[in-house]
């Protein structure tokens, strides 16, 4: 594997708080935080700092690790087994070079923190998380 185990555990850190997020709590939004229970702060909008970041994570990968953690998604997902984990690669390859946004996918796949958790697993790999 390309990867470090420490990028993808802190992938999976940063995922599992996106997945916490949630959505619009707050609709008719305008009055003081305090009265309202401060719950402008759980809403999922366009300015989420972990979704940026996680965005940047993916974006200083280089190409053999941005491979390797869509890979390690389809081995957690079940799509492939552990020993199939070079076509996996290859796999992971030809989507991006057929125009797939490795973040746009990664980023909209629910639990793909815990999916790449359980990727590392079946790898034999311990997550640092």
């Amino acid at each position: 594997m390309d990867i470090a185990v420490d990028k993808v555990s802190e992938f999976i850190l940063r995922a599992r708080a996106l997945d916490v997020k949630e959505g619009l709590s707050d609709p008719d939004s305008g009055s003081n935080p305090i009265d309202d229970g401060a719950r402008d702060v759980l809403v999922d909008g366009t300015d989420d700092a972990t979704e940026e970041e996680l965005r940047e994570m993916i974006a200083g990968l280089n190409d053999d690790e941005r491979a390797d953690l869509v890979a390690l998604l389809f081995v957690g997902r079940g799509d492939m087994e552990p020993e199939e984990f070079p076509d996996a690669v290859r796999l992971a390859r030809e989507r991006e070079a057929a125009g797939t946004r490795t973040a746009d996918y990664l980023l909209g796949i629910p639990n793909v923190g815990d999916l790449l958790d359980e990727g590392l697993a079946a790898m034999g790999l311990n997550s640092t998380v």
